[in-house]
């Protein structure tokens, strides 16, 4: 079995193999090229993650820079997603991205790990362990989501946060490490910040 084989397979593997490297280069190349865009060129980004990742819906956005192992080729984004700033998706296994996600600036979201073992890390071993953000998910600021980690539809991850476990639907978490603070309840369709209301006449 190749080593290439090995990570499509989930298994320890080392990533600076020839095979590997090969495969990835030319999305990397890509993603360079990507980043030279203007942050008006609409159609180009759209074009680039039609092209580049391995599924992409409409109406998707990403501010520059965007920072990908693979470029996004093995991204799987829904309808609907904005990327912030400096999105750092370590994307050597695979990233779900459902609809109507956010990214504030500075998200880190990593799929590929290392072996505990001090003589495999120094030889270039990794694994990869894919991660799922469900619909609706919003991330702050600075969140890092850890490998192998899934977010359930409409929560909400505060800025700073480390996600290095799954976190249910419907909930407010926060921390290193994240941790449920809330539900999401009707308090958040009457206030959209503290005891400011929201007003929906105007809206």
């Amino acid at each position: 079995m190749t080593q290439y084989e090995r990570m499509v397979k989930g298994l320890i593997y080392h990533p600076g193999d020839e095979e590997v490297l090969a495969e990835q280069r030319p999305f990397q190349d890509k993603l360079w090229a990507f980043n030279q865009l203007k942050p008006t060129d609409y159609e180009k980004k759209e074009a680039y993650m039609k092209e580049v990742f391995a599924e992409c819906g409409d109406n998707n956005y990403i501010e520059l820079p965007f920072h990908a192992n693979w470029g996004g080729h093995h991204v799987h984004l829904g309808n609907n997603v904005y990327m912030n700033s400096n999105t750092t998706l370590v994307d050597d296994g695979h990233i779900f991205i459902g609809d109507n996600v956010m990214f504030g600036p500075n998200v880190t979201i990593a799929t590929a790990n290392h072996p505990i073992d001090a003589e495999l890390r120094y030889k270039g071993y990794q694994y990869n362990r894919d991660v799922h953000i469900g619909n609706n998910v919003w991330l702050g600021g600075h969140v890092i989501v850890v490998p192998g980690v899934t977010i359930g539809e409409n929560a909400v991850i505060g800025a700073g946060s480390v996600v290095t476990k799954d976190i249910p639907a419907n909930v407010v978490a926060v921390g290193n490490p994240c941790h449920v603070m809330r539900e999401v309840g009707e308090h958040d369709k009457v206030y959209y910040y503290r005891q400011d209301k929201i007003d929906y006449e105007n809206l």
